[in-house]
């Protein structure tokens, strides 16, 4: 397709903003955009939705679905990065790594629905695993995260940066989703492959970009002979990966603090195992609007459009 029309419904949020970023020095595609004062017109937005040969859906859940239904009957091809259709088997989860060969569905399909920061961490270091018989889809498990506070959109960012909000924030940390119903949880349990959903506790650290996802794991709890052997099966499933990188257990022996904003500002992320001979904590370090956003929608258009 030669020079196709791209279209970011949602571009003047932060997420839409970073995919931006990275599409407009490319000479190679035509994106379309609304004027700010346009944004709540349903006609100008309809009309842009089905002139755009992809839409990147930047947009809360219902608005998502609204976006959705009116490029229906029409070609227009779509990536959400809402949370509406993460277990849709409609829909293509974008997550490029999951399974030898997924990055082939991204290219050829019409709807795609861009994995969410913590899930992208979680079920990169937990599906190979329950696919290769190493961990019980049935285990129960908890999932510790942290993540810089862009994650939370203009809202968050107001209340952390701006002291004069309404309703500022001042603490360097904090924990929320304390009612273990957060929104990524039914994606990672279906993308993982396992039976129960984890007991899923993240927090928000004051700092703008970055993120770590930790699932402890004792040995014995596992069908693993040892530590070496959840690596090397990280290993194996990431070995061609471009973006996942699996850090050798002698790098990850020699860190002694890892620093959730390590791989801020770039769309990549790096798995390590940490732990001893009878326990382990897998851990995701990733850049929560990169990989974990902005970017993985950018890398699966970029299979779209080569598809």
């Amino acid at each position: 397709m030669s020079n196709p029309k791209i279209y970011v419904d949602g571009e003047h949020g932060t997420t839409g903003l970073q995919i931006l970023d990275r599409l407009k020095s490319r000479k190679n595609i035509n994106l379309l955009s609304m004027p700010h004062e346009e944004r709540r017109n349903p006609d100008a937005r309809k009309a842009l939705l089905n002139e755009a040969d992809f839409a990147i859906l930047c947009l809360p859940d219902d608005a998502s679905r609204e976006a959705t239904s009116m490029v229906a009957n029409g070609d227009t091809r779509l990536i959400d990065a809402s949370t509406a259709h993460r277990t849709n088997p409609d829909w293509v989860f974008g997550f490029k790594e999951l399974d030898p060969g997924h990055d082939r569905l991204i290219a050829k399909a019409r709807f795609v629905s861009n994995p969410g920061c913590y899930s992208t961490g979680a079920i990169a270091l937990i599906r190979p695993l329950t696919q290769n018989g190493l961990l019980d889809k049935s285990s129960l498990l908890s999932i510790n995260a942290v993540s810089g506070y862009t994650g939370g959109g203009k809202n968050l960012i107001a209340r952390i940066e701006d002291s004069t909000h309404d309703d500022a924030i001042a603490s360097p940390h904090f924990l929320y989703a304390t009612g273990l119903a957060h929104k990524h949880a039914p994606e990672i349990t279906k993308h993982s492959l396992l039976k129960h959903t984890p007991l899923f506790s993240p927090s928000v650290g004051r700092f703008p970009q970055g993120m770590i996802v930790q699932v402890p794991l004792h040995i014995s709890a596992t069908n693993a002979a040892s530590r070496d052997a959840v690596h090397a099966c990280l290993a194996a499933h990431y070995d061609s990966s471009a973006h996942v990188r699996v850090a050798s257990l002698d790098e990850s022996k020699g860190i002694a603090k890892l620093d959730a904003a390590a791989l801020a500002g770039k769309d990549t992320m790096d798995l390590h195992v940490f732990g001893n001979e009878h326990q382990i904590n897998l851990v995701a370090l990733l850049d929560n609007l990169g990989k974990g956003a902005s970017g993985a929608c950018v890398q699966a258009l970029d299979l779209m459009l080569a598809g």
